[in-house]
């Protein structure tokens, strides 16, 4: 029979009485991601997944990692496969692969810290991500469809649309048009400062003139009824002064795509159809890459070293958000003859996965935040 899931306690605690065990060991290994600057986000999940992993084990009678070996680890592996939620789902693949990801890097700190003599997670083969392309991609119409649909006659429907034609003109994640402050708005260069995105790297793209005019009358007419002090200058706030949060960006988003009609789906729908819409007008996908902040997994360097000006001119002559006047004929900068490039194929599978990763996070930590 498959096991059944059970819900997470809110704050997890570690049995720390043996120095040796796998409680005391894996919260050294969190203090050594802490000092590396790990995101909150990232070390959170994986405290979930080592303290279910480690759950296990303990039932098993378990409790010293020198007493793991691969053939338990690929029982575990398999009991995540059989294992089903309390929605009655399995576990997607993406899931089964991420945890086993946490564990396995789990068991390579203890090798390198000399903890471990030898790492019994180092020839442990790890389930094949499915490529999967997004499901929710709005035409220019459907988008067009929702960003009008906000009550501009209250506050909160102003706030509302400037926040939903950001995430169309830039397919920035839900985190990073969370963490915007008013700062990383330059109203007269066109662009925008993502500030620590995933990676916890920086990055400037373009946006489009509709979204900054959008941004400017919030800030305007409607940020300066909602701000106390002291003021951290938090772009996007609640009616109540607080910042939004993530969670309440996607039930805001996810509101008005439902009251569109069109299709179900939150910020990462935009992300989507901003992708798809530049594809679709002909930009290089290294342009691409660098608006949704993806590296070259191939090498360590980044593949979209491109010039602010340059992407600005694709993102104008591609990009239905953006200026309405086009491009003239665009001069094509030449390319490494060694550069291995994504397909688009490839790139709109990164974001589906990422989809579901949000998904997959939200059900995890299924507290709703209700205030506007």
């Amino acid at each position: 029979m498959a096991p059944r899931g059970d819900n997470q306690p809110s704050k997890i605690v570690w049995d720390t009485k043996d120095p040796h065990g796998m409680g005391a060991l894996v919260l050294r290994y969190f203090e050594s991601l802490l000092i590396k600057a790990f995101s909150k986000q990232t070390i959170q999940s994986r405290n979930c997944t080592l303290h279910s992993f480690t759950v296990w084990l303990e039932a098993r009678g378990i409790t010293q990692p020198r007493e793991v070996t691969e053939p338990i680890l690929e029982s575990y592996q398999r009991y995540l496969i059989r294992y089903r939620k309390p929605n009655e789902k399995p576990l997607t693949i993406s899931t089964i692969h991420n945890r086993m990801t946490s564990i396995r890097a789990l068991f390579r700190w203890m090798m390198k810290s000399r903890l471990l003599l030898s790492n019994p997670a180092a020839d442990l083969e790890l389930p094949r991500m499915d490529k999967r392309l997004p499901r929710q991609i709005l035409s220019t119409q459907e988008a067009e469809t929702i960003l009008q649909i906000p009550d501009l006659n209250k506050p909160q429907g102003i706030r509302d649309r400037a926040i939903l034609e950001t995430l169309y003109a830039t397919g920035i994640r839900r985190m990073e048009v969370n963490n915007l402050k008013i700062h990383d708005v330059n109203m007269n260069r066109g662009t925008v400062m993502i500030r620590l995105g995933k990676g916890r790297k920086d990055r400037m793209i373009p946006i489009g003139e509709r979204a900054l005019a959008w941004i400017d009358k919030y800030l305007l007419e409607v940020r300066p009824t909602l701000v106390f002090e002291p003021d951290d200058g938090t772009l996007f706030l609640r009616l109540s002064g607080s910042p939004m949060g993530v969670k309440r960006v996607s039930e805001i988003v996810s509101a008005y795509v439902k009251l569109g009609g069109i299709k179900e789906g939150s910020c990462h729908m935009f992300r989507h159809t901003m992708a798809t819409l530049m594809l679709e007008g002909g930009a290089d996908i290294r342009y691409i890459q660098h608006m949704l902040g993806h590296s070259n997994l191939e090498t360590t360097e980044v593949y979209t070293q491109v010039s602010m000006r340059k992407l600005k001119e694709v993102y104008d002559s591609t990009h239905p958000a953006a200026k309405l006047k086009p491009l003239e004929t665009e001069t094509k900068e030449p390319e490494k003859k060694d550069e291995k490039r994504m397909t688009a194929e490839e790139l709109l599978s990164i974001l589906a996965a990422e989809e579901q990763e949000e998904k997959e996070e939200d059900e995890e930590n299924p507290g709703k935040e209700k205030k506007r």
